[in-house]
């Protein structure tokens, strides 16, 4: 499972089309937001706000069946089915709809147009904050000259309804569907059955935790902390990322760290100091910032908010933002430091920033996001060839995102694309990998010896 952007995406020549569902009358009015879900959405609506995911399908596929399982996904996650709108005040809403079965339309592609140039122009058309609704399904079937003749699905949606741990739900439930349906399931008990049965709504869960009551003192304390470092903003990028008071193209980048015997060694080193990956990765993020910028590693540090099981099998935006500070390149040190973040993340952050009129807005931000998807409950062949797909967008500051699967650890980051963004990101991203590759390359017999002892 590979991350990757819209613009450098592996995808095949051939047909697009793409699977557009329409949302009905209302069934459900004024359903709570989500803290992430009004800041996203508040910003208007625009194209490049979506996220997706690509995977093989291994035989050709009937597109009626799939557009019939693609109606079960939406009557088992009820995210899927609600729409943002504002009242004629202005004031943002959120209201669940009924989901009427849709059509299939062409996406034209010119002569010599990459796929994905076709796919990213569905895409930013429909996969909106304000569509209704605000997600689609693409079916891309290779040319009939193609070496590789199986068909490729883009699953995509606005972030405001879904994250990464997400899409892989919505993919699993779109494969059992289809495969009920080839099995000669009828559609309309399958979808029956999937309203009947159907897995928690995120709106519930933003409910619960709306319902949590005030946020304890010592945690607003914290928040005021880490935003007094930087005079109320959150965490920056430690090295000079050139003019980013205002929105720059981006420059994304997808390195791989480790591959599957590397993964091994430093699991194995993880394991005799009695941390995980995680807190080896950071103790190593944390020895470059203190080498290349003389302070400390800090950065936004996204959390899931998944913290019952029953949310487990839930689509929705299940991630809250916490901060990571790493004062010192010890994994040990780094472990505590995470613990620390957890307990952060555990809290409702609209209360610590309403009283600020919201999430400061922070030129040049650092965040940096850590996936284990051999942890996710949720896993698929890896025959798949699945691609985690964002859009391509303008930024102001750095976001690196870790992916660690069976094959080892890769990363992906996005930049502003300016000459001092460019040169010193990579500057950073080539002596954390560096790092990281020659931690891993010492025989791993006298590796674990020294950090046991």
């Amino acid at each position: 499972m590979r991350l990757t952007n819209i613009t450098r995406v592996t995808l095949p020549a051939g047909c697009v089309r793409h699977f557009a569902v329409t949302a009905g009358d209302v069934v459900k009015h004024g359903l709570p937001m989500s803290f992430d879900q009004r800041r996203h959405v508040g910003e208007g609506d625009r194209g490049g706000s979506w996220m997706a995911l690509t995977l093989r399908l291994p035989t050709p596929v009937d597109e009626r069946l799939l557009g019939q399982a693609w109606m079960v996904v939406l009557a088992r996650h009820g995210t899927l089915r609600t729409v943002f709108s504002r009242d004629e005040s202005g004031r943002l809403q959120l209201s669940e709809h009924l989901m009427q079965s849709g059509h299939w339309h062409t996406q034209p592609v010119q002569p010599g147009q990459p796929t994905r140039d076709a796919v990213r122009a569905v895409l930013d058309r429909h996969c909106r904050p304000f569509d209704a609704p605000s997600h689609r399904l693409v079916l891309i079937e290779p040319d009939a000259d193609a070496h590789d003749r199986r068909p490729v699905l883009v699953i995509a949606s606005d972030h405001s309804h879904v994250d990464m741990w997400s899409v892989l739900i919505m993919a699993r439930d779109l494969l059992n569907a289809l495969a009920a349906l080839d099995q000669g399931a009828a559609p309309e008990p399958l979808v029956a059955q999937a309203a009947s049965d159907q897995a928690p709504d995120f709106a519930e869960h933003t409910a619960a935790l709306d319902s949590r009551g005030s946020t304890p003192p010592e945690i607003l304390e914290r928040w005021n902390e880490i935003l007094a470092v930087e005079d109320g903003r959150l965490p920056a990028f430690p090295l000079d990322l050139g003019d980013v008071s205002h929105l720059v193209p981006e420059v994304v980048e997808v390195r791989d760290v480790l591959d599957t015997a590397q993964l091994a060694t430093l699991a194995a080193q993880a394991d005799a100091q009695g941390v995980r990956l995680l807190h080896m990765v950071l103790a190593e993020m944390t020895a470059v910032t203190l080498e290349m910028a003389g302070h400390p590693l800090r950065a936004v540090f996204p959390v899931h908010s998944r913290y019952e099981p029953q949310w487990h099998d839930a689509v929705g935006w299940f991630v809250t933002n916490s901060v990571i500070e790493c004062t010192a390149s010890d994994a040990r040190s780094c472990a505590a430091d995470v613990k620390r973040a957890l307990q952060l993340g555990q809290h409702p952050v609209g209360p610590v920033f309403a009283p600020r009129g919201g999430m400061p807005h922070t030129p040049g931000m650092f965040a940096i996001s850590w996936l284990d998807t051999r942890r996710l409950p949720v896993s698929l062949d890896a025959g798949l060839e699945m691609q985690y797909v964002s859009a391509s967008m303008s930024v102001d500051g750095v976001m690196i995102w870790f992916v660690v699967s069976a094959s080892g650890v890769h990363l992906r980051c996005r930049y502003p694309g300016t000459p001092q963004a460019t040169r010193n990101v990579q500057a950073w991203l080539t002596a954390l990998v560096e790092r990281l590759q020659q931690r891993t390359s010492a025989p791993l017999d006298a590796e674990v010896r020294h950090c046991a002892s």
